[in-house]
Formats: C-alpha cells, structure tokens, sequence
C-alpha cells in the first residue's frame, strides 16, 4: 500500500473528524486546506477510499460527513457486461454498482449497499455491502452434458455464470434440452451456481419450445391447476331465468362485436341508436363477476396470473377456456349476461346522461375489424352479407370521428406506431412479418371503449368509494428537457412552463406527421413518458388528457376490471355498506401492485417473443438487401427499421470505410476523415450479416 496515500488518508480523515468540521463539497475541502487544483484528482481518489471502507459518508447533495455510511437497501439487476445496478426500495434513480463492488450479487437479489460516488449530474454509484434475500429460484437455459455432469447456459444474460448440474441431478436431460433449473446454491466469487434440472421444456428444435422457453423465464403459468378446472367446468352453464331475474333485458337491441379475426374471448359488444338527435351508445361487457366469485379457486388463479398474455403462436388466458371462450364470451346468437354502460351523447360528443345496469343480452353479428373496415369502404360483398346491420356500423363511425376529435381538442396524444403481424407455420416458423396497422373499425372500438372507460371512472370517484383507475403520470420534467434538446436539432420545440401539458406532446407529434424524422421523434416523446398503472388514487391519464380513467372493459382478459366489476354490481344491489367499502379499502392496493406487475411481465413476453420471430425470420434471409431508415444512434453503431418494422444493428466494428466518432448533442455518428454523417430518420440500404434467435438480435451492413 503506497504509505503516502495512507498518510494523506489520515490527515483527510482527521480534518473531517474535528469537532468543529461541518458537511462540505469536496472543493470547500480543498480551499480550507489549500489543496492545489492539479492535486484534486488526488483529494477525489483519497476520499473516495475512505467512503468505500465506510469511514465517512456521501450525502445525496454531495457533501463529505464523519460517520459510517447509510446501509440502504435495493433489488439489484445484473448486466451481462459483468456490472449491474440496484433500484432503491426508498425510490429515486437506480445506483451504478461496478464489477469489484457486487460482493457477489445475483440477479433479483434483495441487496443491502451504500452510496459511494455522487458525481453531479451524473448516476450515482455504490457499493453491494450484503446480500438480503434471493428472488430468483428457477432459471431457464440450454443444457449441455460433460462426462457425469451437466451445464445450463441460461437463456436471460442477466445471469452472468452458467449453472452447474451434479450428477444424478439432470432429470435426464441431454445436450440440446431447453430446461428449468432450481437454483440449490448460487454461487461465489470463484464459485458457479448449482441447480437441478426442474423440468424438461423440449428439445432446442421442436416447434414452440422457443416461446415456451421465454414464457417459463418470466414466470408465466401456463396450466391451470386441477381444481380451477373443475370449478370453470361447474359455474360455466348456459343462462337461465333465475339468471336473468333482476336484469334489464337488452336482447331485443340491435348490437355486434368487433373483434380480430382469431378473437376466441369476445368480452364487449356495441350497440347505437339515434333518439332525438342524440346518440344512445351502449357498451356492453362480459360480466365476468358473476361467474368468479372473489377469493374462489378461480379469483386466486386470476388474480396471481394478472392478465391473458399473447403470443405469436398462443394465448396464455386468465381465466381458463371454457369460461374465457365458452360462458364469458359474448358469442352471436347465445343469451349472455353483462354489465352495460349507455351514455347519451350530443352531435358535438358531450356525454349528456349515462346508466350503468346489469344486463342480459344476445349479439346480432359477430364481426371483424377487417368485415367492418370494408362496409366503410364500400365493398359491396360485405355489405350484402352484413346487410342489417350496416346502417348502425355507418353511424358508428360517425360517432366515432366526433368523439376522436373532440378528445385531440382537449390534448389526448394518439401515439400511431404499427404494430407487427407475425405469421407462423405449422412447425411455429415465421412466414411473414408485418406492420398491423389500425385501421377505421380498430378507432371505433378504441374510442367506445375510452368513453365507458371514462365514463364509469368519473361516476366512481365522485362516489367516493375505493376503486382502481388507470392512471399516467406526467413525465419528468428532466425527460422533456432532454426531448426538448433534442428536437431543436430538428427545428421543433416544445412550449414547457411549470409542467408540459399533454397537447404540446399532441402538437408536436402533428407537427413531425409525414416527416422523414416522424418514427424517430414520435418513439423518443413516448419513452419520456411515464409507464401507465393501477393505482387507488385517481391522478389522471395524462397521454389521454383525461381526469378520470379506469379499466372497465375488459374482465375476461384483465383483472382489474373484473375487480372493479364486483364494486361496481355490489353498488348497483345497494350492498356496498361500511363493512364492504372497508374490505375493498384493504385490498386494492394489494391489486393495483399486482396488476401492474403482472401487465409489465406480459408486455416483456410479448415483446421478447415478437424479437425472437423477427432474428429467426432474418436467419432465413443473411445476405439479403433492404431499405431501412435509422431509428437508433449509439456510441456502439446504428440501429435500422425494415418496412416490415424488423429492427437490426451495424456495429461501429462494421463500419470499415471510417472511424465513427458519437456526437451526442446531434445523436449521429460522424465520420473522422470523410465527415459522413448517419443521422437519426436517414434513409439507407442495408444487408443482413447475421440473425440469432436465441440472443434475439439481428445485425446489418451498410452499402453505400
């Protein structure tokens, strides 16, 4: 140890001991003991050193204090780079934690650290002091046999070390099984993980054990347990009289669903009449609570799976089929029971009276977005077969159209990215990929659906009672600043005052429409938004612009909406007394935290399983060319979008005409000697050079 720097510890040590120091910045340290300015690299090493060992602490506000530093604690989350970062339990920015200071942390782990950099400006850092508890008991991976033992290399590079398979623990797994593994032990500093093969997925080949893979790495269910099976099968019976009892009878009104062509859980039927000028819109929607009763087999298993998740190649239900496709579904022809909301609307779109009842209904027609976007075009085919309905569908989009523009009037953000289509074949291989594009028949569902969704939000917070609503918060004023700063490059600005308001996100967005910069600008003022949730308290919906908001509509698939179900028909038969609005003041937060974990986990599914499909597909097609427009600028190279919404990287690596330099003002990369740009929204033609499904990730090259 350089006993220099050991000395100059000590007199740094004792300076902020004395009694009579108080909490200073490091340059208010180095002006009382006169330290040069070339030497503060030294100060800032010295103090450093005394913080790691705990000597002295580090406040927020940067300044230096006797004491030994604050134990804080965190979930951490490992890079594969070998780093990771710990997401505080108290809130605030996640904590950098280098590779020296894990102190042997794995992924998910419930850590103990302490703070030991505040650079200004910049992320804090820290260091991992003790592991608390670990989270992650099951990982997924590729098995690999050596000798009398095996390897799992897993699947999430989040898990830095393979896992290493005792003999006897394999569950006779070979080379090339997808498998789950239980963690016995999870390693150390020259230690690797040990586990047991869990369960066998399937071999690395056989169609599906791909998605099934990234299904069973997030912890998503996908059988339903003996006894909710059986509970469905007794409760999911054709509707009778005592059924009805007590309900309005709606079945002599006109109505339809709308649905995609594969839609087997059909839980909101339309209906619309014209009365006095007026528009009566009736939302109708699966009452799902009359079937799951809460804190039955059937509610626990709904409540712990959160939502229905989508696939490529499947649907992971809440609620298992016989009651999702079956009884729940608001299937043509069949007698059904739901909970509707007609709202009286004017020519303008003011809502002008509204009911909420428990109904009994039969759909007309079942239709498609697809059926229904022709009768506005006019195919005439389709308007022979629809004929009866036609008329209705017309002033649907009628109703539609006002509604739309009267939320754009009051700020709702409509953010149009296409979403992908993809197409597999038998053995689950991706024949085509596509963006799927809402067209006329997706708004309408999408702005009846808003409409009750508000509508039954605003009656429910001005009754006071517990409830969960759909809430978006408004984004960082940091975040804005940043987009800000960035659109300037481009000749846009937005107006920020206290706070941004949703229609200057709405402005902008108008503003860059046709635009070569418009997928660009439009991604970068989504992601400064904040994440929609559940919550208990009604803050708002920023990106709608809407001061009420909830999620009704839809309790086959989501079960927030079959829990605020149960309030809303418990309110309706005047049985929501002291004893059951305290109830529901108990749970509801527990729901919210659930809800919203579970949509983040289904989102991250869907969107791993939509990358895994697109580098397979690209596999098929290395060496091919393309058009792409760049959408991403890194220091590492420039991510690329195909028309088909395919999205891959040229590594700076590839990049051989030049060295790149990454000018992060103008987020382009810039050429040393030949001053070439690549520029967020250019245009260029691409060839693919790689594509790996398992690492989801695709690669290109440049042509000039």
């Amino acid at each position: 140890m350089d006993q220099t720097f050991e000395k100059r510890k000590k007199v740094i040590l004792d300076f902020i001991s004395d009694d009579v120091y108080v909490p200073m910045k490091i340059k208010e340290i180095a002006a009382v003991l006169q330290i040069p300015r070339e030497q503060r690299d030294e100060l800032k090493k010295v103090l450093d050193s005394l913080v790691e060992e705990g000597k002295i602490t580090l406040s927020k506000r940067g300044k230096y204090s006797r004491g030994h530093a604050e134990h804080l604690k965190g979930m951490f989350q490992a890079n594969a780079r070998g780093f990771g970062f710990v997401s505080p339990e108290a809130g605030g920015d996640d904590v950098f934690i280098s590779e020296d200071n894990l102190c042997g942390a794995f992924q998910g782990d419930e850590v103990e650290f302490i703070i030991t950099a505040a650079p200004s400006g910049r992320r804090r850092e820290g260091k991992i002091v003790r592991v608390v508890s670990h989270s992650v008991t099951h990982i997924v991976g590729l098995y690999e046999k050596c000798r009398d033992f095996g390897f799992v290399r897993p699947d999430n590079q989040r898990y830095l070390n393979d896992i290493y398979i005792p003999s006897g623990k394999d569950a006779g797994a070979m080379t090339g099984h997808k498998v789950v593994v239980e963690l016995l032990s999870y390693g150390g500093e020259h230690m690797k993980p040990e586990g047991r093969v869990a369960e066998i997925i399937g071999h690395i080949n056989d169609p599906g054990t791909d998605i099934l893979s990234i299904v069973m790495d997030m912890g998503i269910k996908t059988e339903f347990p003996e006894k909710v099976l059986n509970q469905a099968a007794r409760v999911g019976k054709p509707v009778t009289e005592a059924d009805r009892a007590g309900r309005k009878d709606l079945r002599g009104w006109q109505m339809v669903t709308i649905d995609g062509e594969d839609a087997k859980d059909l839980d909101d039927a339309v209906s619309l009449t014209r009365e006095g000028g007026n528009y009566r819109l009736g939302v109708h929607i699966a009452d799902v609570a009359n079937y799951v009763q809460e804190r039955s087999a059937l509610d626990k298993e709904a409540f712990e799976r959160g939502t229905s998740v989508y696939l490529a190649d499947r649907v992971i239900p809440m609620l298992p089929h016989v009651l999702s496709n079956g009884i729940c579904s608001l299937n043509a022809g069949e007698d059904r029971l739901a909970l509707s909301c007609i709202m009286t609307i004017s020519p303008s779109g003011e809502m002008l009276d509204h009911e909420i009842a428990e109904t009994v209904i039969c759909v007309d027609r079942r239709m498609s977005y697809n059926g229904v976007a022709k009768i506005l075009d006019g195919d005439e085919a389709v308007i022979r077969e629809y004929e009866e309905v036609v008329p209705m569908i017309r002033q649907m989009k009628e109703l539609s159209d006002i509604l739309r523009e009267r939320r754009g009037r009051r700020g709702s953000i409509d953010f149009d990215f296409p979403e992908t289509k993809i197409v597999l074949d038998e053995a689950g291989r991706p024949v085509e990929i596509r963006p799927y594009e809402r067209n006329a028949a997706t708004k309408i569902i999408e702005d009846f659906m808003l409409m009750a969704n508000e509508t039954v939000a605003e009656e429910y917070f001005w009754l006071d009672v517990p409830f969960l609503y759909r809430t978006h918060d408004t984004p960082d004023e940091e975040k804005i600043r940043q987009l800000s700063a960035f659109i300037n490059n481009f000749g846009y600005h937005i107006h920020v005052r206290n706070e941004v308001r949703p229609k200057e996100i709405q402005k902008l967005l108008g503003k860059v429409d046709g635009t070569p910069e418009e997928a660009l600008i439009s991604r970068l003022a989504l992601r400064s938004m904040k994440q929609a949730r559940y919550s208990t308290e009604n803050t708002g919906h920023f990106g709608l612009a809407a001061k009420y908001y909830t999620h009704f509509t839809s309790p086959i698939r989501r079960y927030p909406d079959l829990q605020i179900h149960r309030i809303i028909k418990e309110n309706l038969r005047g049985r929501l007394n002291e004893e059951r609005t305290m109830h529901y003041a108990e749970i509801l937060p527990k729901t919210a935290v659930q809800c919203s974990t579970r949509e983040r986990t289904a989102e991250e599914a869907e969107r791993e399983v939509v990358k895994l499909k697109k580098a397979e597909y690209m596999r098929a097609r290395i060496g091919e060319e393309y058009e792409g427009i760049i959408s991403g600028v890194t220091r590492w190279g420039v991510y690329v979008e195909l028309p088909n919404t395919v999205e891959g990287l040229v590594h700076v690596a590839d990049m051989q005409d030049d060295h790149y330099e990454f000018v992060e003002q103008s987020y382009e990369l810039v050429g040393e000697h030949t001053r070439k740009t690549y520029k967020l929204g250019q245009a260029v033609r691409v060839r693919v050079t790689d594509a790996d499904k398992w690492q989801r990730t695709v690669n290109f090259e440049i042509i000039d």
